[in-house]
C-alpha cells in the first residue's frame, strides 16, 4: 500500500491523535506548498517517521510525473497548432 493511503487511514481512524495531526499538517503543507516544521517529525515513532519520509518521496515523484504530463500536454498542443488546417470551401 502506498504511504499516502496509509496516512489517510491513520488520519481518518483517529484524527485527534498527535501522530495523525502531524501527518495532517505534513500533507497540508505539501498541498499548500508552505513550510513544515521538521522538528514535528521527530515526535513520531521510528516507523511513523519512516512513513513520513515515504510520503515525501512519493509526493516528489508524483509531482515529477505531473510535471512531465503537463509538459507532454503543452507539447501536443503546440504540435496541433502547427498542423495545416483543412481548407473550408465556401458553399
Amino acid at each position: 500500500m502506498r504511504a499516502i493511503k496509509k496516512v489517510r487511514q491513520i488520519i481518518a481512524h483517529e484524527p485527534l491523535n498527535p501522530t495523525a495531526q502531524i501527518f495532517a499538517r505534513l500533507i497540508s503543507s505539501l498541498v499548500d506548498e508552505v513550510d513544515f516544521s521538521l522538528k514535528d517529525l521527530y515526535e513520531l515513532s521510528a516507523s511513523d517517521f519512516e512513513l513520513a519520509m515515504n510520503i515525501l518521496q512519493e509526493w516528489r515523484l508524483d509531482r515529477y510525473y505531473m510535471g512531465k504530463a503537463k509538459t507532454f500536454d503543452v507539447a501536443m498542443q503546440a504540435l496541433q497548432l502547427n498542423q495545416p488546417q483543412p481548407n473550408k470551401s465556401l458553399a
